[in-house]
């Protein structure tokens, strides 16, 4: 096996470039799925919770109670809000994170085209000059037998 060239390098370091981008895209991903589940489960609990209060209501309740349901409520929808621009924010970085891992991947795929095309001009060139050997082996045997020919012709 040939020793590696410097394009190898490049190819090497580029899969490695475009394998680390793909791990952090992975875990992006996994972060905006948390975040996605924290925010239903906000979302939920607020709901159970302004029934619970609405339940209250028609029962009855006092005005502390009624108060402390409020506030709590309150706090709730400020937790909602940071969930979500939480999960917009994550959402950003997913698709930073693409674009990221697809230009690795395109830096990897014109290294190895770069690699196949020097290939197949290799593999033209020996082509060729097998073609060319032959050529000459074809004109050698045939002015062999011309040149024996004119011997025989000539005795």
């Amino acid at each position: 096996m040939s020793s590696p060239t410097p394009l190898d390098t490049l190819i090497e370091l580029a899969r490695e470039a475009r394998d680390k981008a793909g791990q952090m895209l992975a875990n992006e991903r996994r972060n905006q799925a948390q975040l996605a589940t924290q925010l239903q489960t906000l979302n939920r609990y607020r709901l159970e919770y302004a029934g619970r209060l609405q339940q209250l209501l028609h029962t009855g309740i006092d005005p502390a109670t009624l108060h402390n349901y409020q506030q709590f409520l309150g706090s709730l929808d400020a937790s909602i809000a940071r969930a979500h621009q939480a999960v917009n924010q994550q959402h950003q970085r997913v698709t930073a994170g693409q674009q990221h891992w697809q230009q690795q991947q395109q830096r990897l795929s014109s290294y190895t085209t770069l690699t196949r095309r020097r290939a197949d001009e290799h593999e033209r060139r020996a082509q060729r000059n097998e073609r060319r050997q032959s050529d000459e082996m074809t004109t050698n045997a045939q002015a062999r037998r011309t040149g024996q020919g004119f011997t025989e012709q000539g005795s």
